[in-house]
C-alpha cells in the first residue's frame, strides 16, 4: 500500500516543527522530508540530514526538471521539496510529513491532489506574539514581520483540508495523528494504488 503524503503548514511559533518531530516518534512508518537549500550549512547540520545543500546552479536545474515538489525564494536563497526521495519512500508504503509554509504546500496540493493539508494554528495572535518573543532570536522588527505574515497566513486555512489548534502540544499530536489514521482509512486511500 502506498503511503500517505502528509503537509503541516501555519506561522511560524505555531509549533510546526515539535509536532512533525513528535509525530514522527509516536508513528513508526512516518518520515519527516528532508528539504534542499541553497544557503550554506549552520553549524551543527548536516547534508542529507538537515537540508539537502546544494548551489544555486544545482537548484535552477532541479526547477528546470520538475525535480521539486514545491520551491520558493526566501531573500537570496531557495528552499524546495525534492520529488524523488519522497516518491521512493510513499511507493515503499511509508508516509511522509512535509513541514513547509503555505505556498509551498499549495504547490504540493496542485501537483499531488491526495496529499492531505493540515493547517496548525496558535490559539490566538496574543499567544503567536507571546511564543515568539519567548524564543528571544528576533528583534522587535523581525517579530513585527512574523506577525503581520502570520495574518495573511491564516486567511490561507480555508484551502487546507484539516486546521488543528495547538494550544497544547500533546493534543494537537494526538489529533494530527487522529487525521492520519482517518485518511488511511477512507476508501479511495485503501481502493487501490494512486499516482
Amino acid at each position: 500500500m502506498r503511503g500517505l503524503l502528509v503537509v503541516v503548514s501555519g506561522p511560524s511559533g505555531a509549533g510546526k516543527g515539535t509536532v512533525c518531530q513528535a509525530l514522527c516518534r509516536r508513528l513508526g512508518n512516518i518520515h519527516l522530508s528532508v528539504s534542499a537549500t541553497t544557503r550554506p550549512p549552520r553549524a551543527g547540520e548536516e547534508d542529507g540530514v538537515h537540508y539537502f545543500f546544494v548551489n544555486n546552479e544545482k537548484f535552477q536545474e532541479m526547477i528546470a526538471q520538475d525535480e521539486l515538489l514545491e520551491w520558493a525564494r526566501v531573500y537570496r536563497d531557495y528552499y524546495g521539496t525534492p520529488r524523488g526521495p519522497v516518491t521512493r519512500m510513499l511507493e515503499s508504503g511509508r508516509d511522509v510529513i512535509l513541514e513547509i509554509d503555505v505556498q509551498g504546500a499549495l504547490q504540493v496540493k496542485g501537483k499531488v491532489p491526495e496529499a492531505v493539508l493540515v493547517f496548525l494554528r496558535p490559539p490566538s495572535m496574543e499567544e503567536l506574539e507571546r511564543r515568539l518573543r519567548l524564543r528571544g532570536t528576533d528583534s522587535e522588527e523581525r517579530i513585527a514581520k512574523r506577525l503581520e505574515w502570520a495574518r495573511n497566513e491564516l486567511e490561507a486555512m480555508a484551502k487546507y483540508d484539516y486546521v488543528v489548534v495547538n494550544d497544547r502540544v500533546e493534543e494537537a499530536v494526538v489529533k494530527v495523528e487522529a487525521i492520519i489514521r482517518a485518511e488511511k482509512s477512507r476508501s479511495s486511500y485503501l481502493s487501490g494504488p494512486r499516482t
